[in-house]
């Protein structure tokens, strides 16, 4: 398996020599088989790696035990580890959100703490095939567009690497047996009350026992296609802004109103969701019913027209432009 992770990292390029790799480490098989594997390959492509752990102070003296060995096996081995206790029922509370993306947004806020006061430059998490699948079974049921069902990057925007990426949840836990690491069993993994515990404990396994055996695969398959093609047309979208384009800065992108008109709707659909990333680092919740609308706005083009798709964005039509703008 490490060859496997090694070949992954040449493959997507995931590590350079010099790299500084904050590593999410949960305690769980997935994290601890990075962590162990990184440790042997730290000297081999010349990398440093920084531990950090997240107690959701949610699973009580279980979580405090996670912490522990997480960090024993950090001492052992000689390498600097990072926690902190992050109420994440309160945090959900707060935000009116669901617990399972307040850990998320509270694990990666960490993480990007601990990067910056190391000098660190990547972020790896051990998300593996199986989670992949997942993901893309996942958006497939929410009725994603192209862009969701390519699943799990193995990088994004250069700086979040996926090393385990195209390994299975079983070659690591076989792994984890060979190195006798004893990883920590998160117990909540099986209980069926988020969604993707559902598709991992329900869904999947009536799936390969009812239909196809090998359902992670032809998953994971379906998201290399997508992706591919997802790419190509990311590159058309990428030539179209740049042709469209009259102002660009942090807070509002305008692009020319009649060029934007002659693109096929596929174009412009698309076009929209990237002017909106650029401007905000993601899609910021547009929705496939606010696309339409701004495409709509831009055909009627009858004097100064303007739509709030959010509480942060403004989309006008005035003087030949449409203009996404930052709302503050």
């Amino acid at each position: 398996m490490k060859q496997k992770v090694l070949d992954t990292i040449r493959k997507y390029k995931l590590i350079e020599n010099g790299d500084k790799i904050v590593l999410g480490v949960s305690g769980g098989p997935d994290s601890i088989a990075m962590l162990d594997i990184f440790k042997d390959l730290r000297n081999i492509l010349g990398f440093k790696i920084y531990v950090c752990h997240v107690n959701h102070m949610i699973r009580g003296q279980d979580a405090m035990n996670d912490q522990k060995y997480v960090e024993q096996y950090c001492k052992k081995n000689q390498i600097e580890f990072f926690t902190k206790n992050i109420n994440v029922v309160e945090i959900a509370n707060k935000q009116k959100i669901g617990t399972e993306e307040a850990g998320r947004n509270a694990r990666y806020q960490f993480f990007e703490e601990v990067l910056k006061n190391t000098g660190a430059n990547k972020i790896a998490t051990a998300h593996n095939k199986n989670d992949n699948a997942e993901t893309v079974l996942m958006h497939l049921l929410r009725g994603s567009g192209l862009s969701g069902l390519k699943g799990i990057n193995p990088i994004r925007n250069n700086k979040y690497i996926k090393p385990l990426i195209e390994c299975e949840r079983q070659e690591i836990e076989n792994y984890c047996k060979e190195k006798n690491l004893n990883p920590c069993i998160d117990k909540t993994n099986f209980e069926n009350t988020y969604t993707r515990n559902k598709i991992r404990n329900v869904v999947i396994p009536y799936i390969k026992n009812q239909f196809n055996p090998n359902i992670i695969e032809t998953l994971t398959r379906l998201s290399e296609v997508v992706s591919n093609e997802d790419e190509f047309i990311e590159k058309i979208i990428n030539k179209e802004f740049n042709r469209l384009v009259l102002l660009q800065n942090d807070e509002q992108i305008d692009l020319n109103l009649k060029e934007f008109n002659l693109l096929d709707n596929v174009i412009k659909s698309r076009m929209i969701l990237f002017v909106v990333k650029k401007i905000f680092g993601s899609v910021n919740g547009i929705e496939k019913v606010n696309i339409t609308e701004i495409i709509n706005l831009c055909e009627k083009n009858i004097g100064n027209k303007f739509l709030k798709p959010n509480k942060n964005l403004k989309v006008l039509i005035k003087n030949k432009r449409i203009s996404f703008l930052k709302i503050f």
